[in-house]
């Protein structure tokens, strides 16, 4: 072949070999996000979340990293998604099933009456010291970076089918479902008994009067339906409900400043529109609840008193018990305003 027919063919060449380059080179990135859930973000402030994080990382990085949803534990329950997000590229955002085999310590943060409103439980999320030694603690042990706390469905009430709740001598004789052995031991200070069912048996439970009562938020009540069995929510802000968004530790490091700077903004962006869209809409939920025929029980000062009273010491002995270190109840409770109890 002819030198002058030859440089066409070369100089061909050459360009698709750097378009072929170039496009390797600007490939987006695709990371998985696992949580629970349905993809329904109106029942779903987990998949609110997830949906809000995936725009704001893909736009914040112009499409160099992409986020595919896994929403209803599809890429597995909560232990294998852990041990997933501990040795592949990838996020998941755990409960306290997933987080807690790991680092137990979080019980701590889940002691009843703790936080008075939203602002105190973002603070003490955000800003406190023992929050900063649990996100310690996941790296030294796994590896994995803890990104965010999630806001899922506004503070956990209880709910039964007996008899109106005011304060904690009206527990006594029931039986609730509980979510883990915390709130059992939560609900035996108060003179009921507790039984571990899972949330996918909550209804059933509650229908066949297996249990006659539970703990969750406005949101999951309505989600579960649970409002066809139960008669009665009272609104005592028992706990923080929320979720754990857990990337793996290798590849987030590895991210260029850059980007790692764009998910972290990502992340905090979309945790403010989850509060600000789980807050707003909390009362709009519980005038659901009344409107679908449960009474709504709102306790008196004195009535939340007494929940404390009974409540917070049971549950801190019940932490000792598990072998929980005195110095992470005593951080967690000086985060949140009641180092008062640590002379109890």
């Amino acid at each position: 072949m002819h030198f002058s027919m030859l440089r066409p063919v070369l100089l061909t060449t050459a360009i698709t070999g750097l378009l072929t380059t170039a496009s390797l080179a600007n490939a987006a990135t695709t990371i998985n996000l696992s949580y629970n859930g349905p993809s329904d973000a109106d029942k779903n402030a987990v998949h609110l979340f997830a949906s809000n994080l995936k725009r704001l990382v893909e736009e914040k990085t112009d499409g160099d990293i992409q986020l595919k949803l896994y929403p209803n534990s599809m890429l597995g329950e909560e232990q294998e998604r852990m041990e997933q997000v501990a040795n592949t590229p990838s996020l998941n955002i755990a409960s306290f099933a997933g987080l807690s085999p790991i680092v137990p310590e979080i019980y701590v943060s889940a002691t009843p009456f703790l936080f008075d409103d939203y602002n105190a439980a973002h603070e003490f999320f955000d800003e406190g010291d023992y929050w900063n030694k649990v996100e310690q603690a996941l790296k030294e042990r796994t590896g994995a970076e803890l990104l965010g706390v999630i806001e899922e469905g506004g503070f956990l009430g209880f709910t039964n089918s007996k008899r109106p709740i005011k304060g904690p001598d009206d527990f006594e004789g029931l039986r609730f479902r509980a979510m883990d052995p915390s709130q059992v031991a939560l609900y035996e200070a108060f003179g009921a008994s507790g039984t571990p069912i899972p949330w996918t048996d909550t209804y059933m439970a509650l229908k066949t009067n297996v249990a006659d009562g539970q703990m969750n938020p406005p949101m999951y009540i309505i989600m579960g339906s649970l409002y066809e069995v139960q008669k009665y929510f009272t609104r005592a802000n028992v706990q923080y409900s929320d979720q754990f968004l857990v990337a793996n530790g290798s590849w987030y490091e590895g991210l260029s400043e850059d980007d790692r700077h764009a998910i972290d903004s990502a992340v905090e962006e979309a945790n403010e529109l989850n509060r600000e869209d789980v807050e707003k809409r909390v009362d709009e939920r519980v005038q659901f609840l009344a409107d679908n025929g449960m009474t709504v029980i709102e306790p008196s000062d004195e009535e939340m008193a007494a929940f404390r009273e009974k409540g917070q010491p049971a549950y801190i002995e019940w932490l000792e018990e598990q072998g929980i270190g005195d110095e992470w109840i005593k951080m967690a409770l000086e985060d949140a305003g009641q180092s008062d109890l640590l002379s109890d």
